[in-house]
Order: C-alpha cells, then structure tokens, then sequence
C-alpha cells in the first residue's frame, strides 16, 4: 500500500482557510490522491455500523440510619473522586426581614472554616491536595461539593463532613460575605439583562413571592452569626441531605467511611417546610422600567409556566425546542435571520422542578424597532397556533432532542448530577431512562395543542426596559403603561 500512494499523483481537490495562533491566516490546499478518489466517489457507498445502544448507568442507592441518602457510582477511568451533596434549603425559606441569610450560609458555611480548620487554613489544605471543596445556597437547594485525587479521598471526605457538620462562622468572613453582597446591591440595576430577569420574575411569580425577593442593604445589614447558626441548625440535618459519590472509590471502603463520617450525625425533626406562595393572578398589561444609559431595548412578555411533572411537559420540550431551539427555529429565523430585528432572541415555556417556571419570550432590539420586536415576538407566539408546528418541524426537533441527548449523559458525573435531582424534588429514579422514549412517542397533534394551552398572547404580560426617547414611540400606541420603580433603598447610616 505504501508503494501504490508514493507512486500514486496526488489531486488538489480544494482548498481551506486555517486561523492559526496570534491571528495568522495560512491558505492551505487539500491534495487527495487519486487512489483514495477512485475508490469513494459517491456519498451512498459510505457504509458505517451501527451506533451501539446507548446503556445508562444508575448509581447504587443507600440510606443511613440517620435518613441521609447516598448514591454511589463507580467510575475507574481516572483516578478522581467527586462527592455533591444537596441540601434541603433554600432562599424561598428566607423571611422577608433577613433576606440574604439563606446566600450568606452557604457562602461562609465554606469561607468560615470549621472546628479544626479556618477558612484560610482550609484554602492552603485543599490548595496543597489539588483538591477543592465548595458551598453554595440557591432559591430551592443547598448544594455542596468536593472533588480529589482518588488518593486523598478519605481525607478530604472527613473535611467536607466537618464543613457540613460543624462550621464556625467566623464573624469577619460573615463580614466579608455581607460586604460583598451589599457592593452587588450598588450594582443590581447597571445590567439591563439582569433588571429585564428580575422585574419579569416579579410580574410572574408577585412581589409578595420569595422567588422573587432581592436583598436589600437593611435586611444584609441586619443579619447576625447568631442568625446564620440558627439557619445551618434548622435545614441541615442528614435526613435532609442526599450526597452522591462518583469516580475511582471502592465501594464498602467508601460506605464504611461515609458511616464514620456521616454515622453518628443525629436525625432532624420530620417538619415539612412551609410551603411558598405564587400570584394567583398575572397582571396582563404592558410595563415599563426607564434605563437611558442604553443604546437598545431588552423586551421580555409571558406568563406562568409548568412543572416538569405535568403532563404535557414532553410536547412542551419539543414546543422549546421548535421555537428557539436552535438557529434554524421559529424565533431566530424569523425575528433575527428573516427581519433582522434582534441578535439574541429566545423563548419557550419554562419547566420547573418544584414549582411553575416561566413561560418567557424575549430579545433586545434598537430602540427605533421596539414595536416591531413586540409585534414580533407575539406574532410567533399567535403562530404556534395559527401556523401550528408541522409534522416536519416535529421530526426534525425530536431527531435534534434525541442526538443531543447522549453529551448530557456522557461521564458518570452528569449520570448521577441528575440522579440527585430526582432524588431530591421526588421524580422517580426511572426518569432519565424514559426521556427519549417520552420523546419518541409524543405526537404532532400533542404538541400543537400544548403550544395552544401553554402559549396564551392575551394573558402576556410585556415588560420593556430602555431609554425613554428611543422606546417613546413604541409604547405611545398603549393606553396605559406602568412605570416599574426600580430604586435602590439607600442604606441606614449605621451601615
């Protein structure tokens, strides 16, 4: 073989454009010999096997005396070991007085050290072991993590116990904490994406909803260590934690140390948490937050969405996909490709967990295509209806649902990432195998009256923020507008 290609002319059949490093364009020929173009000249010779099935692994489940759940999922490939844990908290739980408390527990429940390491002394330990281990307290969870060599497993593991278990609360990483989050106060409306998520959220969820409550300097300024011991006390209890384990650990080595670890933690009381309360209303209406320091406007209009538990949440997940689910659908090709009125523009109905999402359009547009971008981006909600999806778009959004589907699965710490999902909100184990099937089966007919029921124009509520000339013109044609006060309280002078 060798002997027949060095003899063998060799065809320049095309050439390509290669952007090497520091900016140099090097133009470089394609030279294929002919052997290789004699022997494939037609794209239906090309025969490939099979794509093997793709097999899902599901991790181990154990339950300790105590009610803390561990999932385990072995993965030798490398020798790193990584553990997450998720906490039943959340700032939903916060009080209306101290929010901010539930962010600032879980910052310094890591920055503040523990019984036997400070929080800088922590830093210089993992830094030495390449290892890491973090914290973090969102609207619905707590979350936890640590990540090792495979080698320096057990040690590490008893540290993040102790971070979870006995955390000191050094009042001047509190400080720090709270410093830091008064400085984002200062900033909250310098980003017009930022203000555009969260005065939407507010016109969704209610100003009265924990969803949608924002720190404020008095309620960060009012918050003490006290408070903070007394949050870690009431949510983190082991039958409020699930930890999944996964990477090169053996297992009865592992569960023999998560029992000494974990073991001996008393069980929380069983008190169901309060439950957090949603608008029973949206406003439909148009609404108006001024920001003259923009050259475009940022335009968001819905209403409530769904839980993932509800039955149409498959046709809904197609309806996404259809919409904005890549450069080829309904949003970008018409508002961005075909009218050129926006860059970015997304939109679907959101799918929450626990509690409804948000069903969300939105795009930024110069501010003399304003009214364009709302009639737009209406229009393509009116069309889910009127231009139903057709059986063409359905098959081409499951086939791109589908494919894509195998990188959110491919490394066993996706796998088990989701796994604690459905363990911590309640969905059955069996929900990862039966997302493609889900898919596979969902009709046209399902899709297109999902769309119609999740998709209502007439309920919208259009939220616009940017300068008052430019967008002017475009809400003039309203008979009422309401104008968003998006001031920040100035702090107390103590603070």
């Amino acid at each position: 073989m060798n002997r027949i290609m060095s003899h063998q002319p060799a065809m320049c059949g095309g050439a390509r454009w290669s952007i090497l490093r520091m900016g140099l364009v090097v133009f470089v020929m394609v030279c294929v010999p002919v052997w290789v173009q004699a022997q494939v000249t037609k794209v239906e010779e090309l025969h490939f096997p099979p794509l093997p099935e793709l097999v899902i692994p599901e991790p181990e489940r154990v339950v300790l005396d105590n009610g803390l759940v561990v999932l385990l999922m072995e993965d030798h490939e490398l020798p790193l070991v990584g553990v997450s844990a998720m906490i039943k908290t959340g700032s939903r739980l916060d009080a209306q007085e101290t929010i901010g408390l539930a962010s600032l527990t879980g910052t310094v429940l890591r920055t503040g050290g523990t019984k036997g390491l400070s929080g800088d002394a922590l830093d210089e330990y993992l830094e030495g072991k390449a290892a890491a281990i973090e914290t973090h307290i969102g609207d619905s969870s707590g979350t936890a993590s640590m990540g090792s060599l495979a080698e320096d497993f057990p040690d590490v593991l008893k540290i993040f116990g102790d971070v979870l278990r006995f955390p000191v609360f050094d009042p001047e990483k509190l400080k720090i904490a709270q410093n830091q989050v008064m400085a984002g106060i200062s900033r909250q409306n310098d980003d017009p994406d930022e203000i555009t998520s969260r005065e939407f959220k507010k016109l969704i969820y209610g100003k009265e909803s924990p969803y949608t409550w924002e720190p404020t300097y008095a309620s960060v300024g009012s918050i003490t260590r006290e408070d903070v011991i007394r949050w870690h006390a009431t949510y983190f209890h082991p039958n409020r934690i699930i930890v999944g384990v996964s990477g090169d650990f053996e297992r009865e080595k592992t569960l023999a140390l998560i029992q000494s670890i974990f073991g001996d933690w008393p069980k929380g009381p069983e008190v169901p948490d309060a439950p957090v309360g949603i608008q029973a209303k949206i406003p439909a209406g148009v609404f108006y937050v001024e920001k003259n320091d923009m050259t475009q406007a940022k335009i968001a209009m819905g209403h409530l969405g769904i839980r993932r538990d509800d039955p149409d949440y498959y046709p809904l997940v197609i309806v996404n996909q259809i919409l904005s689910g890549s450069f080829g659908a309904r949003l970008f090709y018409n508002i961005r490709s075909k009218q050129g009125l926006a860059y970015d523009v997304h939109g679907g109905v959101g799918l929450q967990w626990d509690y409804p999402g948000m069903a969300m359009l939105s795009m930024s547009t110069k501010t003399e295509t304003t009214g364009k971008g709302i009639d737009a981006l209406i229009a393509e909600a009116r069309n889910m209806v009127a231009e139903p999806p057709t059986d063409e778009e359905v098959t081409s959004a499951k086939a791109s649902i589908l494919n894509s589907f195998v990188f959110s699965v491919d490394s066993p710490t996706k796998v088990l990432g989701k796994y604690l999902t459905y363990e911590y909100y309640g969905y059955p184990s069996s929900w990862l195998r039966e997302f493609r099937q889900g898919i596979d089966k969902v009709t046209t007919a399902e899709i297109r009256m999902a769309a119609q029921k999740h998709l209502r124009p007439k309920e919208f509520a259009i939220l616009v923020v940017g300068p008052r000339a430019g967008t002017k013109p475009a809400l003039a044609r309203y008979e009422k507008i309401q104008e968003l006060d998006i001031g920040i309280p100035e702090p107390s002078a103590g603070m």
